[in-house]
């Protein structure tokens, strides 16, 4: 009797909304024995719609989509599905944005310079329930949150919520816009904005969009 098992493979949806990349990741990760994709999603809203139906293992996703973003995105499908795994890349190679990142819920952070490099191992690493975070452009520290003091950096005085509108406002959306992305109303968006620009001593949206590139949660 042949006891033999097939083993199945680790099904990955992509989100990302330039198609090029997703062409890229899909191929990579398709030339291993043991990864496949299996849904690709252009945007958050498509990409949650997605999981929902496609149920994958593992959630590629780019953090610097148009929109409300990675960051809603990965909220949302954490809301629905509290042991997602979800893997998150973007540009950005910070402490404070992988700290937020861990926060809403991702499971592992990548930068894109060494994204393809690190992505079979990560998607794999995620997986299994563990945390990745990107060893050759990411400090140690980031995993110890206990590290992290509101005073060594302001940015971590923001609360979720308040830190996913901070990085809207500084890519220039108005408080309409991210209202509907986000699907609350202006007038919450503007309690929020009063509050992030009390606790960051900020007088104005250039100050803020100035603060956001000096901490490199956007860049020009």
């Amino acid at each position: 009797m042949n006891l033999a098992t097939t083993v199945q493979p680790i099904t990955v949806l992509l989100i990302d909304d330039h198609p090029v990349v997703r062409d890229g990741f899909r191929r990579l990760l398709e030339s291993t024995d043991d990864i496949r994709v299996v849904a690709e999603a252009d945007d958050g809203e498509a990409g949650y719609i997605l999981y929902r139906e496609v149920k994958p293992d593992v959630v590629v996703l780019d953090l610097n989509m148009p929109g409300s973003g990675g960051l809603e995105t990965v909220r949302r499908i954490r809301a629905y599905d509290p042991v997602a795994h979800i893997l998150v890349f973007s540009m950005h190679c910070n402490e404070t944005m992988v700290q937020r990142v861990l926060e809403m819920g991702a499971t592992g952070y990548l930068t894109k310079q060494s994204g393809l490099k690190q992505m079979a191992h990560a998607v794999r690493q995620v997986k299994l329930g563990k945390t990745y975070v990107d060893p050759e452009h990411i400090s140690d520290m980031v995993i110890d949150r206990q590290l992290f003091h509101a005073a060594l950096d302001p940015i971590n005085a923001l609360s979720k919520r308040e830190f996913q509108l901070f990085k809207l406002m500084a890519e220039g959306n108005s408080i309409l816009e991210i209202a509907d992305n986000l699907c609350i109303s202006p007038k919450t968006v503007g309690v929020h904005h009063t509050s992030i620009m009390r606790k960051l001593k900020l007088q104005n949206t250039a100050q803020l969009v100035r603060l956001a590139i000096l901490c490199d949660i956007i860049q020009l």
